[in-house]
Order: C-alpha cells, then structure tokens, then sequence
C-alpha cells in the first residue's frame, strides 16, 4: 500500500502531539508537517503537497486566511488532491453538514477521537470518505423567513462581526482586525445574539450559518 503523508494541525500542542502519535500508530501514514494556526497550516500544505490533513475546526485565525468554514473551504479549493479530515467539538447539525457540502473526506468528534482515528485513517487510504457515529445535534426552531427577518435587524457593524465569528475568530480576534476594542465587540456580538434569539455560540452558529451571506 502507498505511504500517505499528513500535514496535522491544532493549536493545542498537546493535542498536536496526541494526533501525531496515534495517526503514527498506522504504519500506512506518515505526519510530515505541523501548524498551530491557520497561516502556518497552509504554508505546510504548500510545501508539502499531503495526501491528507487531519485538522481542527477552531484555530486561531488570520485576516488573510481565517478559519472554521472559510479556512476549510480554501483548503479545499487550493488543494484537491488533499484528503480534509476535520477534529470539533461542534455538533451544530447545519455546520457538520456544511462540512460535508464542501467535501471534507471526514469528521470527527474530539470526544470520540481515539476510538475514530483509525477506522478515519482506513477510510482515506482506501480514498473513501469517513462516515462519523451518529451524534446529538443542535436543533433549529425558527423557519427560513424568521431568520431573514432577524438578520434583517442587524446593523452593519453587528453583521461585520458575526461574518468573522462565523469564521471562527475570537472576540479579541474580531477586535484587532476591526480595529474595535474588545469591549464594543463584545457588545455588537451581544446585541446580535438578542436581535436573533440566540442564547448560546451554537445557537448563534446555527443562524449565522443559514444565511447565505456568511457562507
């Protein structure tokens, strides 16, 4: 069987080294780059050119590449050739489904992570897709014309910052490449979540992502 080369990337170093160590446990693949953040995970693509990258969904984002859905969505575009395998905690039913809209070979749930990885790992050296374990999603209540209606309350300062959350920024990310402090993002991030009805980041998500404008 042809050795496949990985490129990992998570910006927890001890969970960079738990993935590393259990995709070396297949003596089919071989981890030849790591990233911490979205810049250097697409240098390492770059140079490497990989069969597959096992990468976290959340990651300290950039203004030039982001993160969450933009970042994966580049991935995928700028390197076809590359098997996407995604680690989350999300279990936002329109965001997983999303991921697989845009072709990810796979997803996994951090939690489930050591008994999946491997069965993941068979799936892509056989270039089949990796179909997770059913799981708990998070239900959505209001109707399309509902959540237009809500969006359509937004400001326009509110929707800057729900694009870059959607993308996976943090609040203090948001404020630097806004050039806001933390505090008036964290207000508009509030007051998005009150014009939506949206009592958690997941709910929040779950909105965000269902409008086409953030996609």
């Amino acid at each position: 069987m042809h050795e496949m080369n990985v490129v990992i990337a998570d910006d927890h170093p001890i969970v960079l080294v738990g993935v590393r160590e259990m995709i070396q446990r297949n003596p089919g693949f071989t981890v030849i780059g790591e990233a911490v953040s979205s810049s250097q995970l697409i240098a390492q693509l770059e140079q490497h050119r990989p069969d597959v990258l096992v990468t976290d969904y959340n990651m300290p984002g950039d203004a030039l590449y982001g993160d969450g859905l933009k970042l994966i969505e580049y991935v995928l575009r700028r390197f076809p050739d590359t098997q996407v395998l995604v680690l989350t905690m999300v279990s936002n039913s329109l965001i997983l489904t999303r991921l697989q809209e845009l072709g990810v070979a796979g997803v996994i749930q951090k939690n489930y992570l050591h008994e999946e990885i491997q069965k993941a790992l068979i799936a892509l050296s056989a270039r089949r897709s990796y179909q997770a374990p059913p799981i708990a999603t998070t239900s959505v209540t209001a109707n399309n014309q509902e959540v237009d209606k809500r969006f359509a309350s937004l400001s326009v300062k509110e929707m800057e910052v729900l694009r870059l959350f959607v993308a996976g920024s943090s609040v203090g990310d948001i404020a630097r490449q806004l050039n806001r402090s933390v505090k008036t993002v964290s207000a508009q991030k509030v007051a998005a979540m009150r014009k939506l009805e949206a009592d958690s980041d997941q709910a929040l998500l779950t909105y965000c992502i269902r409008a086409e404008q953030f996609e």
